[in-house]
């Protein structure tokens, strides 16, 4: 039965952080990595079973990052009190628990839908108390473990990145770990060591999967001065495994996704889009060795070329209909101004620039730059598309 724990505890935890690490700046990410993480402290520490809770909260925050963003609203002003309810009431969480189901129906999402009942199912069990505790924590475990790895899929499919090397890859290196350091302390276990158990797995797990985090810490103390340019390599390593075949028929959102990441080389060579003929002419052309860094340098001067190709030629910046493509690609993803963002502020921009973010502040809506960046990405796709044709 430890065997069992041990075992569902490491890939609750594993899984977790593994989805925290690939973006924690996704709400998506995030509330579906708090369940796991949630979940597996659940499993070893001694708190009831009704912080489950938590879980069942996270689950519908990701169910309604699928949804318009009305539902977004209500989800973020019930969350609190539907866990201060659940703690006197846990079959509370039953409720949006049957919403976030009718929901995944609605948007025939049945796999979703499908984890979200036998989730539910094991919730309902705790709330009701009718069998063994061991039990229901298991069944909930195996839904929760399924719900993260739809997550995980659904947010590689969105990046345009393959995910079962990369998660594989993690998934063993992580097992190792906590093979090797959890088996010593195994090796004598008592009562008394069970704890020191648990925390060795989950050290052993943390280590690994946050490993580019802790050495970016590191070096940021130790090394300053070329803490970014080792950040940068380390990204392209990590994302090697990620990159997916070039489909054509996708070239539209791939473009797009690469103009998200025009200032992230590490992440440019997850791309597909570095598998263009075009790319390999151009290595050859200027005598560069086929690195993965050399073909996502070589994708940012494309990208480049084609939002400058966009540009009018009267004048060094305007607001009329014509330049609304360039300005969307060309000042927020060249020149990384945010117009929205309240944390971001820039002190080193240009007069250009400075012109271009109070344009987008005070006369273009959030929605309608959207608009323009997605309509701009066709543009650069059609123009990269005619450079592989030719």
């Amino acid at each position: 039965m430890i065997a069992v724990s041990v075992v569902t505890f490491g890939l609750a935890w594993w899984l977790g952080l593994y989805l925290l690490v690939r973006d924690p700046r996704k709400p998506l990410l995030q509330r579906a990595s708090i369940g796991l993480l949630n979940y597996a402290l659940v499993l070893v520490l001694p708190v009831p079973p009704m912080l489950l809770a938590v879980s069942a909260v996270a689950w519908t925050g990701v169910v309604v990052c699928w949804l318009p963003v009305r539902y977004e609203r209500w989800w973020r002003w019930s969350a609190l009190p539907l866990l201060v309810a659940a703690y006197f009431a846990p079959f509370v969480v039953l409720v949006p628990l049957a919403a976030a189901l009718v929901l995944c129906l609605r948007l025939r999402r049945a796999l979703l839908g499908a984890a979200t009942i036998l989730f539910g199912l094991s919730c309902a069990v705790v709330a009701v108390d009718v069998l063994p505790e061991a039990l229901v924590l298991a069944s909930a475990g195996v839904d929760l473990l399924v719900f993260g790895v739809i997550v995980a899929v659904a947010d590689a499919f969105d990046e345009g990145e393959a995910i079962r090397a990369d998660m594989v890859r993690s998934l063993l290196t992580s097992a190792g770990l906590a093979g090797v350091f959890g088996g010593q302390v195994a090796l004598f276990l008592d009562d008394r060591l069970l704890p020191l158990l648990y925390g060795t797995v989950a050290a052993a797990i943390a280590v690994q999967v946050l490993a580019n985090p802790l050495a970016l810490l590191v070096d940021k103390v130790a090394v300053p001065e070329v803490a970014a340019s080792r950040a940068e390599l380390r990204d392209a390593a990590e994302a090697l495994p990620r990159r997916a075949p070039l489909d054509k028929t996708e070239f539209v959102k791939l473009t797009r996704r690469a103009l998200s990441n025009y200032g992230d080389l590490g992440k440019l060579v997850a791309s597909p889009l570095t598998e263009l003929p075009v790319i390999d002419a151009r290595l050859a052309a200027r005598g560069a060795s086929d690195q993965p860094l050399e073909r996502a340098a070589e994708l940012k001067s494309l990208l480049m070329e084609s939002i400058l190709r966009l540009k009018p030629r009267d004048g060094e910046f305007g607001t009329s209909d014509e330049w609304r493509h360039y300005n969307a690609l060309y000042f927020y993803y060249v020149v990384g101004i945010r117009p929205y963002s309240m944390r971001t502020k820039r002190e080193d921009l240009d007069p250009e620039a400075r012109r271009a973010l109070a344009w987008f502040v005070n006369q273009v809506p959030e929605r309608t730059l959207h608009n323009w960046q997605n309509a701009g990405a066709r543009l650069v796709a059609e123009d990269l598309s005619a450079q592989v044709v030719s």
